[in-house]
């Protein structure tokens, strides 16, 4: 299997160590607008046995690469941090990142082009919408919904649907 990363930023990065760890992938390539290799240039390497990762920060601009990637088939990766604990009654879209350290507690649900970053804390019965980056450390209370592409800040604690 083959992972082809857009982006080669520190988060880019990030992605390819959690794909090294995976043993799944014999071949990680990044892609990016400032070298030769263009993220406009993905579908050259659209194969049977290559996935995809947009390993952007910014929500949006993930998101939009998501989209992109959908409407062109292609297979999409996401990547669960053997150090995070995931509940088996948790739900995981497509093109997710679970970082290390991370807790997703029963009953979640985490749609498609989220980012949990390290250490973070979802707990049960929780709705994370698309495209949202919870940020190291943050706690995300029982029973909350997150909207489509929050960023919810290192540190930050969520209860009654308090985000900003």
């Amino acid at each position: 299997m083959r992972l082809i990363i857009l982006g080669a930023g520190g988060y880019g990065h990030v992605i390819e160590d959690i794909a090294i760890q995976s043993e799944k992938y014999e071949d990680i390539l990044f892609l990016d607008d400032n070298s030769q290799d263009k993220c406009s240039t993905f579908l050259q390497y659209k194969k049977e046995d290559t996935e995809f990762y947009p390993a952007f920060g910014n929500n949006a601009i993930r998101m939009e690469w998501l989209r992109r990637l959908e409407e062109n088939q292609c297979r999409i990766a996401s990547f669960v941090h053997p150090a995070a604990y995931v509940s088996p009654k948790a739900t995981i879209g497509t093109g997710c990142v679970i970082l290390p350290m991370s807790v997703i507690n029963t009953n979640v649900l985490i749609e498609k082009g989220c980012i949990v970053n390290c250490g973070a804390v979802i707990d049960h019965d929780c709705i994370i919408r698309e495209g949202c980056h919870i940020c190291l450390n943050a706690t995300i209370k029982a029973n909350n919904t997150i909207p489509a592409c929050t960023k919810i800040e290192a540190g930050e604690i969520i209860e009654n649907n308090t985000y900003r």
